[in-house]
């Protein structure tokens, strides 16, 4: 390819970039709120949060780009750019696989630390912010590693949008050289090496997370001084 095709593609990959990143931030947020909702203890939030993890969930991420860029527009009178609304419509619906995440990791939680947190006169946040996510937020860590390649993977369905992410910039290279087979190979080994690169960033992220974690702590060995003269050698 010449240096202006591989312009374009590199345009394609740091679109992709940013959009991996907002979705993501997006989807981490309504995961920990929905997910947290869903553990409440009045039913109406409950309910509330478990039919936006039922419609979301049951719903295309395509129809979603659809309905975010094409349909809604019309309908309220305003227009969100591609990347906004692809972000709004990857984050609303990945955010709804990773809520059931962090309600599992919670609900993993030994009941007995619950109850010492009651015992201990904790307010329902204080439970959740210093006894349960501190336990959970580490085993939600590899199912959140798949959920981001998912995403990642996700990111081409904007291209829809005429959105230039690696792609649709890809298509576009492809239309213009004729060759499909270089193109997508390329493409593909671009996707490999970018979840390459997050799958062994979650991975450290995990170690850190879940180090000393059930580790008693060290004792310092100390020295035991004999007195002269008392006969132990």
């Amino acid at each position: 390819m010449t240096s202006g095709l591989w312009e374009r593609v590199l345009e394609g990959v740091w679109v992709t970039i940013q959009l991996l990143v907002l979705s993501a931030l997006l989807a981490t947020a309504v995961s920990f709120v929905v997910g947290i909702a869903r553990t409440h203890r009045l039913w109406i939030v409950r309910f509330l949060a478990g039919f936006y993890t039922e419609v979301f969930r049951g719903t295309s991420a395509l129809v979603m780009i659809f309905w975010v860029f094409f349909v809604l527009p019309p309908a309220f009178g305003w227009q969100l750019v591609p990347l906004w609304a692809g972000t709004l419509a990857l984050g609303l619906t990945y955010g709804a696989y990773g809520s059931e995440i962090v309600r599992g990791a919670l609900a993993a939680v030994d009941p007995a630390q619950r109850e010492g947190g009651i015992a201990l006169s904790f307010t329902p946040w204080q439970r959740m912010r210093l006894i349960l996510l501190p336990q959970a937020v580490p085993e939600m860590i590899p199912p959140f590693s798949n959920l981001l390649i998912e995403l990642l993977k996700g990111t081409a369905l904007v291209s829809v949008m005429g959105m230039g992410d690696l792609a649709f910039s890809a298509n576009l290279v492809r239309l213009a050289l004729q060759e499909s087979a270089e193109i997508y190979t390329y493409v593909l080994l671009i996707y490999f090496a970018i979840a390459f690169l997050l799958t062994r960033s979650m991975r450290g992220l995990e170690k850190k997370l879940k180090a000393g974690v059930g580790k008693a702590p060290r004792k310092k060995a100390t020295a035991v001084r004999v007195p002269e003269g008392s006969g132990v050698s």
